[in-house]
């Protein structure tokens, strides 16, 4: 019986360990930062590899009132470019530390995705 209880602590060390391993992947990727454009690099937008928001730049020349309907659109264009750098990013950062953890590609831990 006593194996059974040391297999079960080892476990339950392996999963604490798993999780902070997690817990700092979350960090990391949140200070990963990405940049996303549109309309030739007019509109940019900055967001970390989770998806955060960090910032909008958008050129001048934009601000005339009868394109602000491009305007939107163009924000929104690179909102969607950043988003799927993000992705891509994480995805990366993800598959390395899975990889370091040795799990088979494409493992889904739990609160990973």
């Amino acid at each position: 019986m006593e194996n059974m209880e040391e297999m079960m602590k080892a476990a339950q060390e392996a999963a604490q360990k798993i999780q902070q391993q997690m817990n700092d992947a979350q960090v990391k990727l949140d200070q990963i930062e990405v940049e996303g454009s549109a309309g030739g690099g007019l509109v940019t937008v900055r967001a970390s590899a989770r998806g955060r928001i960090l910032g909008v730049s958008i050129d001048d020349s934009l601000f005339k009132e009868d394109e602000k309907a491009i305007l939107e659109d163009l924000v929104t264009a690179a909102f969607n470019d950043a988003r799927d750098k993000a992705d891509r990013k994480a995805g990366e950062h993800m598959a390395e530390m899975q990889q370091g953890l040795g799990l088979p590609p494409g493992f889904n831990l739990p609160g990973m995705g």
